[in-house]
């Protein structure tokens, strides 16, 4: 089925921030123009020794963080980014650097920040800069032709290539664009759940937005608040609120269960559904790392289907394909800029190996005659003679972006590079690392597994393990409703109703045949019409509406008994459908939802966002604690 585009600018976002730095570094107040809020949830100093190399060198020292954080800090406190503050200058004009579209995923959802001015409001910037690489925004160049409302003069916007005093702190209309480009591909999957509030730093207090211990609801400050259900004042509900925030909340009232309140932005993500328990639409699930997508031509990787296809109409438009294997591998083991498998620890090109060639430079043919991307993005075409007689043409990029970023013409993580294999770390790997087979098999057939590994069944089968009849959907997701029930009711009613007279007729004519043959034809419509007429004909008459609508609904009247012996109606529970086998295996899995209702309430979009600080211990100090209290 289409897949529908999530309310990507109406969704309140929450960052879970690590920082390893003073916590007046950061503010939330840039992302909050794009709904987006930032909970700081943690912060390490490092005052005695750095716990991962921090060097001159930008790209080493991110490769080191990332690598840190991915072994050492995502296991120990969850988190959805981490940025490293630096005391350390880096190498030329860099003063941060991130890799662009990588928000939420393990191996690159961070970045690292120079505390490079007295004024705390640097670095503030420069991480909200490197932040919004990782949400995959690019940078303000003149050619994009951004609409930024501040002036250049008076510190422009917060993506211009390059940033002083005064500082920039609202973000342009293409940063915007950029942003709900990212989350439309499924960028951000971690992001829908609300950040736990015991652990945010700060303190509690009525007005920050976050409902904390001893408030029923919280819209932030007086000021800022629209909330018609929620007292700004107290953070309580109003009179006859039952809640206040959440996608699963209408005009202060709990949704019912089943209630879509998420659809599938992608074909690895999952839908979502209201419980009828909570006002907050369950957190966002999606397919398990390794599933197949878009037709088994790629693999579900951070929700994400990364194809090779896709990359190449990102970076030549509409027509572009991917080239040849042949391409790949005489490309891509040269290990100079235009053919790589990435950099190393040092921060030299390395080569591809053969088996890995799939997953270093990309390389296409068709589409523009130039990259779609920038004018930064050079074209790199290379010719190889064939055996056979003729020449393939190659055509790659590589593409500058600034200090900050990361090299996008290589092939993204997650794609597929041969049958059951996906790019890892510049490798081409099994997905069965990921398990997701023996993950799903324990599905019965009937549904996928998800990232928690759970299992996801289709309608008509009951979670955990849909095995039994139910409603669809998992334990993560909500119960899938459906249909609107009473309206199915209705419209079967109206349609069958020219039949009931011939189905009455039928019924009636069992007990009718013997006299009706044997009597002429007035007297055989006489006895029909007196059998019409009659309290037998009305009760034959609301037993089949009864049964009609007993088949195609949920809230149900009892039905007219048939005998003394069956004079009350129960609700069974859902019928296994006969047309739908015992068991199949399917690659993809794919699930039917009623439309969803535009959205009555934002919901929250969460990033948990951990900091970490690197400052040389005589440096301590060059954070300006008196400035502007900037949080993160």
């Amino acid at each position: 089925p289409p897949q529908h585009r999530r309310q990507a600018q109406s969704a309140t976002q929450y960052v879970e921030l690590i920082i390893v730095a003073d916590n007046r570094e950061v503010s939330t107040s840039f992302y909050r123009a794009l709904n987006i809020r930032v909970a700081l949830v943690g912060l390490e100093v490092w005052s005695d020794q750095d716990k991962c190399p921090v060097t001159q060198d930008p790209f080493t020292t991110l490769h080191e963080f990332l690598d840190w954080r991915k072994l050492k800090l995502l296991p120990t406190r969850p988190h959805d980014n981490a940025q490293l503050v630096s005391g350390v200058y880096f190498q030329g004009t860099t003063i941060g650097m991130a890799p662009i579209m990588s928000m939420c995923t393990a191996e690159q959802s961070g970045g690292i920040v120079m505390d490079h001015s007295d004024n705390p409001l640097g670095a503030a910037v420069t991480l909200a800069h490197e932040l919004g690489h990782n949400f995959g925004m690019n940078h303000d160049t003149p050619e994009r032709g951004c609409g930024c409302r501040v002036t250049s003069d008076r510190g422009g916007c917060i993506m211009t290539p390059s940033t002083g005093y005064p500082f920039p702190t609202v973000f342009s209309s293409c940063s915007k664009k950029d942003l709900v480009a990212s989350l439309e591909k499924g960028v951000g999957m971690c992001l829908f759940n609300m950040p736990e509030v015991k652990v945010l730093y700060g303190g509690q207090k009525c007005g920050n937005g976050y409902v904390e211990e001893g408030e029923e609801c919280d819209c932030g400050e007086l000021e800022e608040c629209l909330n018609p259900c929620c007292n700004a004042t107290t953070c309580s509900l109003k009179a006859e609120a039952v809640c206040a925030h959440g996608q699963c909340c209408h005009e202060c009232q709990l949704k019912p269960a089943g209630t879509p309140c998420r659809d599938s932005s992608n074909s690895c993500d999952l839908p979502e559904f209201c419980t009828g328990a909570s006002p907050h639409c369950p957190g966002n699930v999606y397919l398990h790392d390794g599933h197949a997508c878009h037709n088994v031509d790629g693999h579900c990787y951070n929700g994400i289907c990364q194809t090779h296809e896709q990359q190449c109409i990102t970076l030549w438009g509409q027509g572009a394909k991917p080239a040849p294997g042949i391409c790949f591998e005489r490309v891509n083991s040269a290990g100079d800029p235009y053919g790589n498998c990435g950099k190393d620890s040092k921060g030299s090109f390395a080569k591809c190996e053969a088996p890995d060639a799939k997953c270093g430079k990309i390389q296409c043919q068709g589409g523009a005659n130039r990259p779609v991307i920038g004018t930064n993005a050079v074209s790199i075409e290379t010719n190889i003679p064939l055996q056979e007689g003729g020449r393939i043409l190659c055509r790659g990029t590589h593409v500058y972006l600034g200090d900050d970023m990361p090299d996008p013409g290589l092939v993204m993580a997650g794609t597929k590079c041969g049958n059951a294999m996906m790019c890892l770390n510049r490798q081409c790997q099994n997905v069965s690392v990921f398990g997701v087979n023996e993950c799903s098999g324990k599905c019965s057939g009937r549904g996928v597994c998800n990232n928690n590994k759970n299992c996801h069944c289709e309608p008509h089968w009951a979670p955990p393990f849909c095995d039994k009849a139910g409603f669809g959907g998992s334990v993560d997701s909500g119960p899938m409703r459906l249909a609107d029930h009473g309206g199915v009711a209705v419209g079967v009613l109206v349609a069958v109703l020219p039949f009931l007279g011939a189905g009455l007729i039928v019924c009636v004519k069992r007990k009718t045949l013997g006299g009706l043959l044997f009597t002429n034809r007035k007297n055989a419509m006489e006895k029909l019409s007196s059998h019409l007429n009659g309290t037998e004909g009305v009760r034959w008459l609301m037993l089949i509406c009864c049964c009609l609508y007993r088949s195609v609904g949920t809230n149900r009247p009892s039905c007219p008994a048939q005998s003394p012996a069956q004079s009350v109606y129960r609700v069974s529970p859902p019928r296994k459908p006969t047309n739908l086998p015992q068991t199949h295996n399917t690659g993809i899995f794919k699930v039917n939802v009623p439309p969803r209702p535009p959205p009555a309430t934002a919901f929250s979009l969460s990033l948990s966002l951990s900091l970490s600080l690197s400052l040389p211990f005589r440096q301590m100090m060059l954070i300006n604690t008196t400035g502007t209290q900037l949080r993160f």
